[in-house]
């Protein structure tokens, strides 16, 4: 990044997992990492919706965990990356982002996506083979929601009255033609931590899509497009490596048994490349995002441990590591004034 780059914001996300079988005190430790990542001065804070749980659990009902987050943080802006928006009411979905937003003083991002799981879809009565209509056709719905324009009924607005979100609207995408109908729309881009069934690096396979996004964007306000990267610093990469190798090993060894994505027979160093893991000495990891290729037309670098599950103390020290030394050597620093416009 050179002076001359626009300052990037920083972001942390979790899937909200742990070990054992206490959500409470899984869901203690997140809200944990907010608290801190808000006092190290992160922009940016992020929850991913599973209904169905993965390794370690997962966050069914991300606005009422945001909530939460932003009764203890004062200045993280708070969001979903993603909402699975095919399995949502939009306007009720409308009328809790607008509570979050008001009890926050206007610090929420609302990121959606269709997902991917069967069982998720069924459980809620879902085709998944619409999931991308249902996400257009809900999306829009939302949109008007959250305008502050009547929906369903005449005279229907949700309240409390949305702040403005033009932009703060965020989309998953998967591919070029997805992320052309992101910037179509006039949502954001957001880049998932891994371009998954690709043999090419990932940043080798989202770099087009980043530059579809940005050749289709033709609104007056700046495209901005959050990249979502694994990035776990610690003393040395012996050390990094000890705390994430044998949970990155175990997913993609899930996701090669369920046919999805991964070959079934990846070794450690296999799995970390195909979740395109940047780990070790914090020095090695920002020259090693240096060489990222999406990297330099991003405006939102989302930094995230998933699929591994550090414990709470060590995910503490990465957070702290990543805003003290890895995103200072890329040209960030915490902003002296809170984005509570979401610019």
């Amino acid at each position: 990044m050179t002076p001359l780059t626009p300052r990037f914001r920083l972001g942390f996300l979790t899937h909200v997992q742990g070990r054992g079988d206490d959500p409470a005190r899984t869901y203690r430790d997140a809200q944990e990492l907010f608290v801190v990542a808000d006092e190290l001065g992160f922009d940016t804070g992020w929850v991913a919706q599973h209904h169905v749980p993965a390794g370690g659990g997962g966050l069914s009902s991300p606005w009422t965990f945001l909530a939460h987050a932003a009764a203890r943080t004062t200045r993280i802006r708070l969001g979903t990356a993603i909402t699975v928006l095919p399995l949502e009411d939009p306007v009720r979905l409308a009328e809790d982002i607008a509570v979050v937003d008001t009890l926050s003083g206007g610090r929420v991002e609302i990121g959606v996506g269709s997902g991917y799981s069967e069982t998720e879809y069924a459980a809620f009565g879902q085709d998944i083979a619409r999931k991308r209509e249902l996400t257009s056709e809900k999306l829009s719905v939302l949109r008007r929601a959250l305008a502050g324009e009547e929906v369903r009924a005449p005279g229907f607005r949700v309240q409390p009255a949305p702040g403005d979100f033009t932009d703060r609207i965020w989309q998953g995408a998967f591919s070029r033609p997805g992320a052309r109908h992101a910037a179509a729309g006039g949502s954001n881009l957001l880049l998932n931590r891994a371009a998954y069934g690709f043999d090419a690096p990932t940043d080798e396979v989202q770099r087009p899509w980043a530059d579809a996004f940005l050749d289709t964007w033709d609104r007056p306000r700046r495209p901005r497009v959050g990249l979502s990267r694994f990035v776990f610093p610690a003393k040395d990469r012996r050390t990094a490596l000890r705390q994430i190798g044998d949970d990155v090993h175990r997913a993609a060894l899930r996701l090669g048994e369920s046919g999805a994505f991964f070959p079934k027979d990846l070794g450690v160093d296999g799995a970390l490349r195909r979740f395109h893991s940047f780990y070790g000495h914090p020095d090695e990891i920002a020259a090693a995002l240096r060489e990222e290729r999406v990297l330099p037309v991003v405006t939102d670098l989302i930094t995230q441990f998933n699929p591994a599950v550090p414990d709470r103390d060590a995910a503490i020290r990465a957070l702290e590591l990543i805003a003290t030394e890895v995103a200072p050597a890329l040209g960030w620093k915490p902003a002296t004034v809170p984005d509570l416009a979401g610019a």
